[in-house]
């Protein structure tokens, strides 16, 4: 395995592995996934931010957040106004997306459930983006999969730091 002291192309402006490649390469499956997510959103009469807030619940009801999503989770997520998170969460859940369901130690919290219906829909739509993303994934062995892993997490990171941090920062 190689260091980042010892790859030839890392300093260069135009090698495979340079900052430049990569940045084309992420902006260029970013726009892919998100004209896949507005046909969606089109599909669906949902506004961008309802696909923001859909995948929020959906991450955090498969157990990839800290807890259950809340409306103040899901605003200091999205970074929206209380008021503006209400109206997002009306018309998802007004067109059978989502499902608010107080919690029952605490009746004042709130919890945001993707509705099994509307993952059905969803699964449905995306079934060929999954087949797609699984044509891709066979490309490669396991272990190489397993270094593609550790660069999405560490991606991921440094965009959450950044998010917290702001980006003049």
């Amino acid at each position: 395995m190689r260091t980042t002291d010892e790859s030839p192309d890392r300093g260069t402006d135009d090698g495979p592995t340079s900052l430049q490649s990569f940045a084309v390469l992420l902006r260029r499956m970013n726009g892919e996934f998100n004209r896949i997510a507005h046909e969606f959103a089109q599909a669906q009469g949902l506004h961008p931010t309802d696909m923001q807030a859909l995948v929020a619940i959906l991450d955090a009801d498969r157990g990839e957040g800290d807890h259950a999503m809340t409306p103040g989770r899901l605003r200091e997520q999205l970074n929206l106004t209380s008021g503006a998170v209400t109206a997002c969460l009306d018309r998802l859940e007004r067109a059978g997306h989502i499902r608010r369901v107080r919690d029952s130690g605490d009746r004042r919290v709130v919890h945001l459930h993707y509705a099994a219906a509307a993952k059905h829909v969803a699964r449905d739509f995306f079934r060929p983006l999954a087949a797609g993303t699984e044509a891709a994934r066979r490309q490669f062995a396991d272990d190489e999969l397993r270094v593609v892993i550790r660069f999405l997490q560490a991606m991921n990171e440094e965009l959450a730091q950044l998010r917290r941090t702001g980006p003049g920062a």
